[in-house]
């Protein structure tokens, strides 16, 4: 801490901080604030909360679930402004019982839309002091006319109050006899005033503002009082607050506060508010360094806070001059400038202002409300019933307490998930990762690799392929070229190929990943790579020595490739956490690994990530008398959209993303294929289509646009219109891949309670690889491909396998039965393209043509994939 601001706290004054934002709390700036002893305490105000809500994306993702969940502006609002007091408040809570509750203090105000209703003020300041149940909160009331029995009231009730807006030394006055009165009628009462607290905001740089504007038309006017009016510029303001300093002394010193400070009653110390410098000509601390005295608060905006840190000069300067201060009125007056005109010219426009602010961000507040309701259309109703419904059952805390029943009643079955939810604390379990894994990359920057080739399939390949094409590296260790990772999840020949000619004349460093490892696939591409480097040294990136120093594993414990990573003496076997399922593992090391390899800030990731855990499992600090609980958890809203969609035939999960975001749709088409597509249920995942015009979809979809930048704002807008349900999700950096991973895995394990099906196990893939395995297992060589499959139709270039169909005949040509298949469409229904081709743009570009082809003909919803990945979704 600087030496200035702890000689402030020596002489008996508390600097408090003039700001508060989402933001500030979740990077940890307000706790670093906070631990270096900065500051004493928080306030805040409607312009404030206006600048942090409408100016930042911070409060997205809450704002809009919420929006969805069903619940009202005015809800949405409290909810969003008490979930920050509360986590301030918690964060200042060891000041407030250090200093015995005289510091450690959060402020929030009252809607200033009651400034003037003294009742409706009382009511107001009782539910905040309610929801808010924090004993170092404080409420705050404007100090007008009206605001004075209020104040009165709530201190005799026994609430902390910030009287706020004070401009003149009249009504500062008025304020210490409402904090008076309100001790007074409580111990009357009986009831105990040593642990109520108060401070009365005395705003000063604005009376200098508004006092300055008027000396400066007098000194311009050349008159014989130019001279007197120049002398008073700048001097208003401290004068004003110099005499009502001195009113509080004499009230403390009096008879009538001994008597409630001989029952434990404290000071209402005044606090320096409105402190920061506008007018560039004045020193920027100027209203810290000549209004410090004991039993005071400044508090003060981010600048002030900087600028007094680096150059502030603490003694006490509130006593100086004090005759002089009293002789800056006489002056004024005699000038024709009334202080108290003044004073109450700005009381009224403070109040004014405030109300601006808080109507304009309740107005933006209603509007993205409206818009997110709108997109959502007649889900809404039936997303708001289910949301009330799963948080009636505790769904939220059942889900962290990994109640198996959610899913499936098999006790058998139940086990199993049990071994599969490990994921739900991941984003805090690989924090612990992180360091040892950015040292493995700085051993392999030392070592002088430059590429990475990474062997894996579906879940253990595919969150690092899709976090590498969108978050560009950072470079933790110092290198002249970043490595360079190359995913490979096919045995087809042409991508085989395209790895060999990737990797450069420099160290090549394999990523062996496979959670059980005894994925054929995987071991398949292994004792190619291995026996390619090994036996073809003329062609290899290996140096002398060991071989296996070239390969790294990834897998579970006592899997069969840790064996063989062991037989084959990798250089590291890494084991992951066997209680997660590959495709919850991205935020593992199967996803992690890779990503530190190529210098991405993975602990930046993993911040998102916790930062959406905090917003998914039960807490504290949601205030749940607002609405249901369940409808603030951003995972939660998400599941219920998707599981009532699904209910609603809206099964067909359609994709759209800007440019930035359009990689991401391959993680969650996995993720959902794999995890709702079973038991005849589920959701069909829509990824990379050709966006079309609105009314050629047939009622069947849900879209989901990941937005950055708002380039398909316009054909949202079109689908809203005709009917089309969407649900806007902001994806603003790639980082945010760290905490949409963590909200669609909670998504989908909350839609996979509504359809009623396992969310954690994957019984087709597992007979895939079953019945693959038994056809491997079969074939004699030379291969003979027909004697496993019927050729149904042929020609001198293709043949047709399959089970017979009567429409066809020879004398059809490929197209009249491929028209033919596509008569036999239902309602309902889609068309899957599996290609066991390589993943090149030529391939996929011929294959858009061919999806583009079909929606034409039929208005059928597409999918896409690779062979063998599309075994883990499309297939």
């Amino acid at each position: 801490m600087n030496g200035s601001i702890r000689q402030l706290q020596t002489l008996g004054q508390s600097i408090w901080y003039d700001n508060i934002h989402r933001g500030l709390i979740e990077s940890g700036e307000l706790a670093e604030m906070i631990e270096r002893d900065e500051i004493r305490g928080v306030t805040s105000n409607p312009t404030i909360f206006q600048s942090a809500i409408n100016e930042s994306n911070f409060y997205d993702t809450a704002l809009i679930s919420m929006a969805w969940a069903g619940f009202s502006g005015q809800q949405i609002l409290d909810t969003l402004t008490i979930e920050d007091i509360r986590a301030a408040a918690d964060l200042f809570s060891a000041i407030y019982k250090e200093t015995q509750g005289i510091d450690g203090y959060v402020s929030l105000e009252v809607n200033p839309n009651l400034a003037h209703d003294a009742q409706a003020t009382i009511s107001e300041v009782q539910r905040l002091w309610s929801l808010v149940d924090r004993p170092n909160l404080m409420v705050k009331i404007p100090a007008t006319e009206q605001g004075l029995p209020a104040i009165s009231e709530c201190i005799a009730e026994g609430i902390n109050i910030n009287v706020t807006l004070i401009f003149s030394v009249d009504r500062y006055i008025e304020v210490i006899d409402a904090y008076f009165s309100g001790l007074k009628r409580r111990l009357e009462a009986g009831k105990p005033i040593d642990k109520i607290a108060s401070v009365a905001s005395f705003f000063v740089s604005r009376v200098d503002t508004k006092v300055d504007k008027r000396l400066v038309s007098i000194v311009q006017e050349e008159g014989p009082n130019a001279c007197l009016a120049a002398r008073l510029i700048g001097r208003a303001a401290v004068a004003n607050a110099k005499v009502a300093y001195d009113h509080f002394q004499k009230s403390i010193s009096g008879t009538e506060f001994a008597h409630l400070q001989d029952n434990g009653a404290l000071p209402q110390r005044p606090l320096w508010a409105s402190t920061g410098t506008k007018n560039p000509d004045y020193c920027d601390v100027k209203y810290v360094e000549e209004l410090i005295g004991s039993n005071t608060v400044n508090t003060v905006p981010h600048i002030t806070l900087v600028a007094f840190r680096d150059h502030g000069r603490s003694q006490i300067t509130i006593s100086d001059n004090y005759f002089e201060a009293e002789q800056v009125f006489s002056s004024l007056e005699e000038l024709g400038i009334s202080i108290q005109q003044v004073t109450n010219e700005l009381e009224r426009e403070g109040v004014n202002a405030f109300k601006n602010s808080y109507n304009d961000l309740f107005d933006a507040i209603n509007s993205r409300l409206t818009q997110a309701s709108r997109q959502l259309g007649d889900l809404q109703g039936s997303v708001s019933k289910r949301i009330k419904q799963l948080d009636q059952s505790s769904i939220v805390s059942r889900l962290y307490d990994q109640d198996a029943s959610l899913w499936a009643d098999d006790p058998q079955a139940q086990r199993e998930i049990i071994e599969r939810l490990g994921w739900l604390e991941l984003p805090e379990k690989s924090t612990y990762l992180v360091q040892d894994f950015i040292d493995i990359y700085q051993q392999t920057v030392e070592q002088g690799y430059q590429s990475v080739i990474l062997v894996g399939m579906g879940g253990s390949s595919l969150a690092a392929e899709v976090i590498s094409q969108m978050i560009s590296p950072s470079y933790i260790a110092e290198t002249d070229e970043p490595i360079t990772l190359k995913v490979i999840d096919s045995t087809d020949p042409v991508e085989i190929q395209l790895v060999n000619a990737f990797k450069k004349d420099g160290k090549c460093l394999y990523l062996i990943s496979s959670k059980s490892g005894e994925t054929p696939e995987v071991n398949a591409l292994f004792n190619y790579f291995w026996h390619k480097e090994y036996l073809s040294p003329n062609e290899s990136s290996l140096d002398n020595g060991n071989h296996g120093d070239h390969f790294i594993a990834i897998t579970d414990p006592g899997t069969p490739l840790e064996t063989l990573a062991q037989e084959h003496g990798f250089r590291r076997i890494i084991q992951a956490d066997p209680k997660i399922g590959g495709r919850y593992s991205a935020l593992s090391a199967f996803g992690l690994i890779p990503a530190v390899l190529i210098g991405i800030d993975i602990e930046r990731l993993l911040d998102g990530a916790r930062g959406m855990l905090k917003q998914c499992r039960p807490s504290e600090i949601f205030p749940t008398d607002l609405g249901p609980a369940s409808g603030r958890n951003p995972g939660l809203v998400l599941g219920a959209i998707l599981g009532e969609a699904a209910l609603a035939g809206l099964n067909k999960l359609t994709f759209i993303a800007d440019n930035a975001n359009k990689y991401f749709g391959a993680w969650v088409e996995q993720l959902i294929a794999e995890s709702t597509g079973k038991d005849g249920k589920g959701l069909v995942p829509v990824d990379y289509e050709t966006l079309l015009d609105a009314k050629s979809y047939h009622n069947d979809r849900l879209f989901v646009y990941f937005r950055q930048n708002g380039g398909y704002d316009s054909a949202v807008d079109l689908l809203v219109e005709s009917g089309h349900p969407v649900v806007c999700i902001e994806m603003d950096d790639g980082f945010d891949l760290g905490s949409e991973f963590y909200r669609w895995q909670v998504a989908t394990a909350i839609a996979c309670n509504i359809l009623q099906v396992n969310a954690f196990d994957q019984p087709d893939v597992q007979d895939t690889k079953k019945r693959t395995q038994q056809k491997l297992d079969q074939i004699d060589k030379p291969r003979d491909i027909g004697k496993y499959l019927r050729i149904i139709w042929e020609n001198e270039a293709i043949s047709l396998y399959g089970e017979p169909i009567p429409e066809i005949d020879s004398s059809m040509s490929l197209k009249e039965i491929f028209n033919s298949f596509l008569s036999q469409q239902q309602p309902g229904d889609y068309l899957a393209i599996n290609a066991f081709l390589p993943r090149v743009d030529d391939v996929h570009i011929w294959l858009k043509h061919l999806r583009d082809w079909v929606r034409a003909q039929t208005s059928l919803a597409t999918v896409l994939g690779f062979g063998p990945r599309y075994l883990h979704s499309t297939g």
